[in-house]
């Protein structure tokens, strides 16, 4: 109850408590919460009589509702929502008096309701059913209007005649008394007036009406109940005024009608008047008036003036005008004066109360239709951070506010159907760009629009798109924008219609009330309407509390600008003659991909706007460990604040970047330059310090990669020649790529590396630089891949570093308090290990082990030490401590006037909850791009020793079964997808040595550190626990397999891996690993078997093959699955070759088989011995099979080396089950494999022997190439890139195993790697004695040429083009047989590769020849021997091929023929006939040129036709 004293002292007078007690209780301030609880004892205390208390206290007890009745009247259709019920003996009992706080907890709260404006004619002001007036009062001031209800409940059932009758009597009754009084008053009718019924006093219900002119006509009746002073009464008697009711549930209309009653001095001066009231006499059925009598308000009720008081009420009305005289003066000077500070008001509703507008609120802007006026008025809302527009303008994109703001922003354009949306989050936010660009929500469609998103009237938008709009607005405030984090700023610039309300009702819901919702309205006229609708939401008095009616646009606009901290402008970069261009803002944002850093970057920064206290808050954020802001680097250019130490390896880049720019200097297009750094040791520091000062000599952008490389490389494209008129002498771009994956690297470098040769840039003209900056916790083993352009940053300082950080150490003490310089102090002290072991023992000294907020210090510690970048956000520790109950209670009850220091009171509730220790431990970061606030260790050396240290009272696995427990933390949602992503990787991210780990682990290193340092239960347990919390995770029941697998509990792992594969029945990598379960088992018991030491008989191993062959049989069926087709090397089929290989060799040494002649029959027959025919009934078949399918499995793998080179993606190495040798070098393994399966099928074949064909057999020929590594092309190719002198002898060794009669005696594959051993013995030894002519291996390969019906394999085709492929320049006259077989043998190779597509992106695709300049065999060039003319390391030696710095080699261009081509329609061709031609795949920087052109290049051999390098047009 939130009456006031006034209020109190009105309904005192009503219910008849003498005058006097009245006064008393006024002067003892009771208020309405007082009175509640103001007892029997108390007001004897007072003076009062006991039949006054009895009366004070049973009226005041009818006010509460008695809980053991119902409210609901039989036939009143109410709303039982809006009452709740107390029982009596909570309220009435004069003993146990009700405490205002009970009453807000359990009695009804009806929402309280504001008078209309008094004597003002608002056509939109109406009122809200079942809300309450204040009670009825008597006269307090003159010119304050006194207030009658009248609930005319039962008088508008009557017939017209008698309601007009009864109507007039009150009205003239209550003027009469208004003008005697020289009082205003107001007489409402469909308010309740008395409080017998279940409605309370001044309840608002309304009536029905359905012909005002009734009420308009009763008034009619004053010339004859005011005979004499009819005009005067006219004059003060104002016509009734009908406001509407609103209520949401009924569809029929009730009204208030009231009227005004306004006693002007120059009317009623020195007059008395008297009324004859009408009434209606039921038997003569016609109206009669009473005698004339003389009315008077007391308190709120409207007696008569008796003939006793008559005398005196005449002689007070002389005192009564003049009072009257003077409170009109009042009144009209005061509404002279008054001016409302509407500048200070607009600044504090969309600042939150700051003393300027930054970019750290995000703005939702509402919006209808700006006129032309208005849109000359709107900088202000473009220099604003507008995270998006709900516009309900259907013009706005071709005339209205988004035409306007484009012009100056980039936008993506939106309908309400877009945010309703069933993917993550963050999925949803990528696919909408909704940080990069403002959303542009057409809430009533567009008229400009084709799609079907027509513009609809009020009724069909509330059908078709009000849930939408529901939908929208739910996931914004729920979903992406935490609470505090945005303003709503509703513009009302035209009439309101209906769905602009409707939003706002739909965010004062979803915002959980008024609080960062503002209104900006010019018109009084549309505002009125606007607040007569919304107060259903918000009640009138807070309406205007955040609004700002009445200030012209004009005036806005200029009075936000200045308070803004950046003025909108366009940017500046660098050009080619020294000078600079303006890049526009909105060009700028289009290149969304790209941070642009202009020459005048933050120039536009308001440094007198922004204020010492916000300078001193950047700088601590730095040197607390936060990334470094631009406006920082600028700020300390003008002295503004501090200098940022610049470390050693600023100058090594420096010096690199120098080297680059000087025009002498050997160049590639696209260079690359590599900082590797210690966590903490400012890496990113430097290479944005590098990136600030070079912005005016190059063009420099950071890239979000979040965008793919082909749309980043487009935006790097658009930068490095915008506004540039000659491509040619075009600065360089600088690009700046932070902790990126080497796979987005080298996309990057090739898309851009395609973009230059495309635009036909010199290769030497350097283009792009890609500064790439990655965290690594062994930088200095990183820098010897790239040592000349390659930097390590470690936290080891020279001892010039230590100087400048010491001095600087000291003066940041003088300004900041300790703990927001810890990261830079640790820093200093180059995070020695005893330094930060000290530091965190004397933390932790006297810390809560059981509070909530050391919990929350172990959390943050236990993901930051094992997972990157990771972090825990400020809404999430606000829940888990308890915060967030509190602080949504505090801001519901939080009236407007405070609302602009709840962020801070909610920032400090933080703080404050925090132990010392956490607020020393724990940084608070922003996010650039969301501005969600986040904490994190200070540093990741701190969170592995804290962990440490608290291990002796919690262990990791304790932390993380807790973590994993914590329903709250996984249930809460902003964050949420970036918390459990985190927490995920846990138990399932590893370590790899390629992304400057220190080791590949086989685990994540969580749970390493737990099998290893704890338990392996514990591991196994939390991983359980990891599988449930995220929701049946298929993966991490994989890693749980993996790991009782490793533990060798090879039951259980079964069922795991068989779970995993439950949910992805067809993924590649979880079918391996329950293959791998399998093998693992198989390995156990054939230890087992051998450790017996004893004759192993056929029934001792039935167990062991049927373990195999389901070890097999799912390798097979990860080989079969669609995934694998994205895979280059499925580890499948070096599975189903280890273990059908060691199940051979068992097999052999089963003690029937262990003879010669037994091995034979097991190995190379049919025959099946009855001592396993019984035992291994089930399995003959599959055994016998085996010869064939190992080797088939072998030839996939070989086909696989063959088209691709050796890549794995990341996400694929955490799935990765592959051994070291099979991932890191799958050709060496492919050879020992090969070997070691041949070794299976036959015994040694002496030298003298091989030509004997009596004595070896086919079979044993075969198996004995297999042994040499001749059994597949691969194996044959692989042995070319051994550079060792025996190649060329063991490629004789080879040949001589080959029968002589070639043609009939080898089958097609056999056939296929002769002639790959003859080419490759070619390019070893070109003067071996062994080697037959082209002309002879074209005869021999010529069979392939006419096997049309027969399905080839692809090496079929590559050896046909090599062999054919024209030694004379493709413009001369070929055979059209030998040009038929080279285009056939292409066009199938094409085919071949459109089948393997999904995986060959073509930076992977394998090239093994290229064409030389020599005749025969010679002009086939393995690509070894290119590669040798290219000295240095791996990394380096791969930057020239890319670079296409190869071709420019001296010796290269000797050795290799370049071939004409021509480009059409984008693609390159050459032709080999007048009727036919050659599609060219272009590789590396060999991108086309865009025109029709005549071209030479390179030609590669590759099993997907033929490749082209470095292509060039022809002079």
């Amino acid at each position: 109850m939130d009456w006031n004293e006034e209020h109190v002292s009105s309904w005192l007078q009503a219910i008849g408590i003498k005058p006097e007690h009245i006064q008393k209780l006024k002067a003892e301030e009771v208020t309405g919460p007082v009175l509640l609880n103001i007892n029997e004892s108390y007001l004897k205390k007072l003076g009062l009589g006991g039949g006054q208390i009895q009366l004070l206290l049973s009226k005041r007890d009818e006010l509460i509702p008695d809980k053991s009745k119902t409210i609901k009247k039989k036939g009143e259709n109410r709303e039982e929502a809006k009452h709740e019920v107390v029982s009596s003996s909570d309220v009435t009992s004069p003993e146990h008096p009700l405490l205002s706080s009970d009453l807000t907890e359990t009695s009804v709260t009806l929402p309280q309701s504001k008078y209309r404006k008094f004597n003002d004619n608002d056509e939109h002001f109406s009122y809200i059913k079942h809300a309450v007036l204040p009670p009825e009062t008597g006269i307090d001031n003159l010119t304050t209007p006194c207030h009658e209800y009248k609930s005319l409940e039962n008088a508008c059932k009557l017939e017209p005649r008698k309601l007009k009758i009864k109507f007039a009597s009150e009205v003239i009754r209550f003027a009469c008394a208004c003008m005697n009084m020289r009082a205003n008053g107001t007489i409402h009718f469909g308010v309740m007036d008395k409080t017998k019924t279940s409605y309370k006093h001044g309840e608002i219900i309304g009536i029905p009406i359905e012909d005002k002119e009734i009420f308009e006509d009763a008034l009619d009746y004053i010339e004859n109940c005011f005979p004499t002073q009819h005009s005067d009464a006219r004059k003060c008697i104002k016509p009734p005024k009908f406001i509407p009711v609103i209520d949401k549930d009924c569809q029929t209309q009730n009204w208030i009608v009231e009227v005004d009653v306004v006693p002007m001095v120059n009317v009623v001066r020195d007059k008395v008047y008297g009324a004859r009231i009408p009434k209606f006499n039921e038997k003569t059925n016609k109206i009669e008036y009473e005698q004339k009598a003389y009315y008077q308000r007391v308190g709120p009720n409207t007696p008569r003036v008796t003939e006793d008081e008559f005398v005196g009420f005449i002689q007070a009305l002389k005192d009564l005008d003049q009072k009257r005289e003077q409170e009109e003066n009042n009144q009209n000077q005061a509404q002279a004066h008054f001016k409302e500070d509407l500048e200070r008001k607009l600044l504090v509703l969309l600042t939150r109360g700051k003393k300027s507008m930054d970019n750290t609120l995000r703005y939702i802007l509402v919006s209808n239709r700006f006129d032309q006026e208005n849109l000359q008025n709107i900088k202000f809302l473009v220099q604003m951070n507008i995270f998006c527009v709900f516009d309900y303008d259907p013009d706005s994109k071709s005339s209205g506010l988004c035409h306007n703001y484009k012009e100056h922003h980039a936008v993506n354009l939106h309908f309400l159907r877009d945010y309703d949306h069933r993917e993550n989050t963050v999925d949803f936010i990528k696919k909408l760009q909704l940080f990069d660009r403002t959303s542009w929500i057409f809430c009533n469609g567009r008229s400009d629009y084709i799609g079907g998103e027509s513009p609809c009237d009020e009724k069909t938008w509330i059908k078709t798109k009000k849930k939408l709009l529901k939908r929208a607005v739910s996931v914004i405030c729920n979903e992406i924008l935490p609470k505090g984090s945005f303003v709503v700023l509703f513009i009302l610039t035209s009439d309101v219609e209906q769905p602009l309300v409707d939003t706002f009702h739909e965010f004062y819901a979803e915002m959980s009330g008024h609080e960062d919702i503002v209104i900006i309205s010019e018109s009084r006229e549309n505002y009125k309407k606007w607040s007569s609708l919304a107060q259903v939401s918000c009640s009138l008095d807070i309406l205007e509390q955040i609004s700002v009616v009445g200030m012209p646009m004009s005036h806005i606009d200029a009075t936000i600008q200045v308070h803004q901290l950046t003025s909108h402008q366009d940017g500046c970069l660098p050009v080619s003659n020294n000078g600079v261009c303006f890049i526009k803002s909105v060009d700028m944002e289009r290149m969304n991909s790209l941070e642009v850093v202009c020459v005048d970057q933050c120039d536009e920064t308001n440094v007198n706007v922004m204020g010492q206290e916000q300078i001193q808050k950047i700088e601590q954020y730095f040197y607390q460990g936060g990334k470094i802001d631009w406006v920082n680097l600028w700020l300390a250019d003008r002295n503004q604040c501090g200098e940022v130490i610049r470390r050693d390896a600023y100058a090594e880049i420096n010096k690199m970047l120098e080297d680059l720019e000087r025009s002498d200097s050997l160049k590639r297009s696209i260079e690359n330059i590599n900082i590797y750094h210690e966590p903490g040791s400012g890496g990113s520091t430097v290479a944005r310090q590098i990136i600030w000062n070079w912005r005016k000599k190059m063009r420099c952008a950071v890239v979000k990669q979040s965008y793919q490389a082909t749309t980043v490389c487009e935006h790097a494209v658009q930068l490095w020649n915008y506004k540039e008129i000659d491509k040619n002498p075009c600065l360089p771009v600088l690009l700046l790529l932070e902790d990126c994956n080497a796979d987005y690297q080298h996309d990057l470098r090739r898309e851009l590396s395609n973009a230059v040769t495309t635009m036909k840039i010199s290769p030497s003209k350097l283009c792009f630089i890609i500064l790439c900056c990655k965290r690594s916790l062994d930088p200095e083993r990183m820098c010897k891949t790239l040592p000349l352009r390659t930097v390590g940053v470690t936290h080891k300082l020279s001892p010039a570093e230590k100087k400048l950080f010491s001095k600087k150490a000291g003066s940041l003490k003088l300004t900041f308090e300790p703990e927001f310089i810890l990261t830079f102090v640790l820093m200093s002290k180059e995070f020695e290990q005893s330094y930060i072991t000290g530091f965190v023992e004397n933390l932790l000294k006297e810390i809560d082990h059981s509070s909530l907020q050391t919990q929350l210090i172990k959390f943050v510690a236990l993901l930051n030490s094992h997972i990157e970048n990771s972090y825990l956000s400020v809404s999430h520790c606000e829940a888990f401590l308890g915060l967030r109950i509190h602080l949504d209670k505090f801001d519901k009850t939080a009236k407007p006037s405070t609302s602009t220091w709840i962020n801070e009171v909610r920032h400090q509730t933080f703080e404050n909850s925090l132990s010392e220790q956490a607020r020393y431990f724990f940084i608070q970061l922003k996010s650039s791009e969301t501005h969600i606030s986040s904490v994190r260790i200070i540093h990741h050396l701190i969170a592995k020793e804290i962990l440490k240290q608290l291990s002796s009272y919690q262990s990791q696995s304790e932390i993380a079964m807790s973590l994993l427990q914590d329903k709250g933390l996984f249930d809460h949602r902003f964050g949420r997808d970036d918390f459990r992503k985190f927490v995920r990787d846990l138990f399932i991210k590893r370590t790899k040595k390629s992304k400057g780990d220190p080791n590949d682990s086989w685990f994540s290193p969580l749970i390493e550190h737990v099998r290893e340092k704890e338990d392996v239960e514990k591991a196994i347990d939390l991983l359980k626990l990891a599988y449930t919390r995220f929701d049946e995770d298929a993966f991490v029941a994989q890693q749980l397999a993996r790991l009782l697998n490793e533990n060798k509990n090879f039951e259980e792992a079964e069922i795991w891996a068989k779970r995993a594969k439950s949910h992805l029945q067809q993924h590649t990598y979880i079918l391996d690993t329950l293959g791998q379960v399998y093998k693992k088992w198989f390995y156990s018991k054939h230890d087992a078997i051998y450790e017996r030491n004893a004759d192993i008989q056929p029934e001792d191993i039935t167990d062991i093959i049927h373990t195999v062959l389901k070890g097999i049989t799912t390798f097979r069926e990860s080989e079969k699955c669609s995934q694998s087709q994205m895979v280059c090397l499925n580890n499948s089929y070096f599975g189903e070759v280890d273990i059908g290989c060691r199940l051979l060799k068992l097999l052999s040494n089963v003690d029937i088989f262990s003879t010669k002649e037994g091995n034979r029959e097991l190995m190379l027959t049919d025959y099946i011995p009855k001592e396993v025919q019984k035992p291994w009934q089930r399995y003959h078949g599959l055994l016998k099979g085996m010869k064939n399918s190992i080797r088939i499995a072998l030839e996939c793998i070989s086909d696989d080396l063959a088209h691709f080179q050796n890549f794995t993606s990341e996400e694929e190495e955490e799935l990765d089950e592959g051994e070291p040798e099979t991932v890191n070098n799958p050709r060496k393994w492919l050879l020992r494999k090969s070997a070691v399966y041949a070794k299976l099928f036959f015994h040694n074949i002496q030298k003298d022997e091989v030509s004997d064909a009596n004595t070896v057999s086919p079979l044993m020929r075969q198996m004995k190439i297999f042994q040499l590594r001749g059994g597949n092309v691969t194996t044959v190719l692989y042995l070319l890139s051994n550079n060792n002198k025996q190649r060329a002898a063991k490629l004789e060794e080879i040949i001589n195993l080959f029968p002589v009669n070639l043609k009939k005696d080898l089958d097609q594959t056999g056939l296929i790697n002769f002639v790959f051993c003859q080419i490759a013995l070619s390019c070893a030894s070109p003067g071996s004695g062994k080697l037959l002519s082209i002309e002879e291996l074209q005869n021999l390969s010529r069979p392939f040429c006419s096997e049309k019906r027969t399905v080839l394999p692809d090496t079929a085709y590559l050896l046909l083009s090599l062999l054919f492929w024209p030694e004379d320049s493709m413009g001369k006259e070929h055979s059209n047989t030998i040009s038929d077989v080279v285009t056939n043998a292409i066009k199938s190779l094409h085919r071949y590769s459109e089948i393997k597509s999904a995986a060959s992106r073509k930076g992977r695709i394998f090239t093994h020849f290229l064409l030389g300049k020599a005749r025969g065999l010679n002009k086939i060039v393995h690509k070894t021997t290119i590669e040798k003319f290219c000295k240095g390391t791996f990394s380096e030696r791969r930057l020239k091929w890319q670079g296409g710095e190869v071709w420019t080699n001296p010796d290269v261009v000797k050795e290799l023929k370049r071939v004409t081509g021509y480009t059409e329609n984008g693609n390159l061709f050459v032709r080999v006939s007048d009727q036919s031609n050659i599609r060219v795949i272009p590789l590396f920087s060999a991108s086309l040129p865009n025109s029709n052109e005549n071209v030479t290049f390179y030609l590669g051999f590759s099993l997907h036709g033929v490749v082209a390098f470095d292509i060039k047009v022809a002079e």
